[in-house]
């Protein structure tokens, strides 16, 4: 790490730990940016990753996406291009140096400005690329990140400055060696666009069944086209997508409401219960009951 990144991370540090006396994910009065602390390492959190940058600038937090892990700290950035169901853990954090982080999330139009002004052309029949990429921080970036953060203390600046922070960031993004996987999905016709536009459909409608040939024709490619660029962007199949979409909104209305089981699992889409529980069991670790029993006392205990 240079002097330069040691000495604007300090700063960034300072500016988050102002603003984020608690632990937590803390909107801030700038749209789509949010400020993150943690004091302790968390539990295994399941939910759907908004299409997003975040940098960390103290701890380390380690992401899965399907089998594959992403583990980052203070040097590098994460970005999901798409939405994607991801379960997170922040892996490195104390009281006395607590996880901090920023969180930016972003539109495929705000993309397709920068690469417009930049003058970025991205070839439509390329493969698409993997949805979610960790890259090293750079001295350009961390720059424009606590430029960013900094108007939080200047708020009348933020109508004009914000938006122009926030391009210069994803400029800088783009221009990473790893950019590709977020010019793909701006692209319209490209293949991650339509593979894009794939997500969104099951996203939209997790809870229903629909047959391969259906998103196919979505995405208008054959169906093996599709299996296979859905597979590059997101390391799942589509069915296995939608699999982990219901498992995680089920788990979030049995902690919300444990008292119904088998209500629950119909309600998102699944028709035999024990074939619900034994999947639940796959993913979380534990069967439905037990699992919101686990997560509730730790909850308790934390």
């Amino acid at each position: 790490m240079t002097e330069e990144i040691y000495i604007q991370q300090n700063e960034l540090a300072k500016l988050i730990e102002r603003f984020t006396v608690l632990d937590g994910v803390h909107p801030t009065d700038i749209p789509s940016l949010f400020l993150i602390r943690e004091s302790s390492v968390s539990e295994p959190i399941a939910r759907v990753n908004e299409t997003s940058f975040c940098i960390i600038v103290q701890g380390e937090k380690e992401v899965l996406l399907a089998d594959e892990h992403f583990r980052y700290g203070s040097d590098h950035y994460i970005v999901a291009s798409v939405d994607l169901p991801v379960t997170g853990q922040v892996v490195k954090a104390s009281s006395d140096i607590p996880y901090l982080a920023v969180k930016l999330e972003f539109t495929p139009s705000q993309i397709l400005d920068v690469l417009s002004d930049a003058d970025i052309r991205v070839g439509k029949g390329k493969n698409a690329k993997r949805a979610m990429f960790v890259n090293k921080t750079g001295p350009f970036l961390l720059d424009a990140v606590t430029r960013l953060v900094r108007l939080l203390e200047n708020p009348k600046h933020i109508p004009a400055l914000a938006p122009l922070f926030t391009k210069e960031i994803l400029y800088w993004i783009v221009q990473g060696h790893l950019g590709g996987a977020i010019e793909q999905m701006a692209i319209e016709g490209s293949k991650g666009n339509r593979i894009r536009d794939v997500i969104e459909y099951i996203i939209n409608h997790y809870e229903n069944s629909f047959k391969i040939h259906e998103l196919a024709e979505i995405a208008n490619m054959s169906v093996a086209s599709l299996h296979r660029n859905f597979k590059e962007v997101t390391a799942m199949s589509p069915i296995q997508f939608q699999k982990q979409l219901r498992l995680q909104e089920a788990r979030r209305m049995l902690l919300a409401d444990s008292t119904d089981i088998t209500d629950i699992a119909f309600r998102v889409g699944y028709e035999s219960q024990s074939q619900f529980s034994r999947e639940y069991a796959r993913m979380f670790g534990l069967p439905p009951r037990d699992d919101i029993k686990r997560v509730k006392e730790n909850s308790m205990e934390g």
